[in-house]
């Protein structure tokens, strides 16, 4: 298999986890579960940004390096709009919160709006990578 059909399944496979994450983290606002739901929304976002980094053929170890990676290539670059940079600055406070904070209690105002941004940022990232393949394969 080509380096580039390898990129493309590898993206594609973090990309259907991270519409499966977001999937999930709607199933929890739904259930009243709103730290569950911020945990998730958080990682529905990751995992679309390390569906961009496998086309790229970049990893990091750590969230902290994802998460810079794709500010400097995406952001600064403005193929994607600095709200995008927003919403991972605020999904990863509120992750870190929901889930290492004793006593955080997760509104549900926070976990829709983490929820509704998880999806803002997952089908912007879906469109961006379908277009980009679409490129890779002409």
């Amino acid at each position: 298999m080509s380096d580039i059909k390898k990129k493309i399944n590898l993206s594609q496979y973090r990309l259907e986890k991270a519409k499966e994450t977001y999937l999930t983290a709607f199933d929890n606002l739904a259930g009243s579960k709103y730290l569950d739901a911020n945990n998730r929304a958080y990682y529905s976002i990751f995992h679309s940004m390390r569906a961009l980094l496998a086309l790229d053929g970049v990893d990091f170890k750590r969230h902290s390096g994802v998460i810079s990676y794709f500010r400097e290539k995406y952001i600064k670059t403005n193929i994607f709009d600095d709200k995008y940079s927003d919403i991972i600055g605020k999904a990863s406070v509120i992750r870190g919160k929901s889930d290492y904070e004793d006593f955080y209690i997760a509104s549900k105002d926070e976990a829709i709006e983490q929820v509704d941004n998880a999806k803002i940022f997952y089908e912007a990232v879906a469109d961006y990578i379908k277009n980009h393949i679409a490129e890779y394969t002409r």
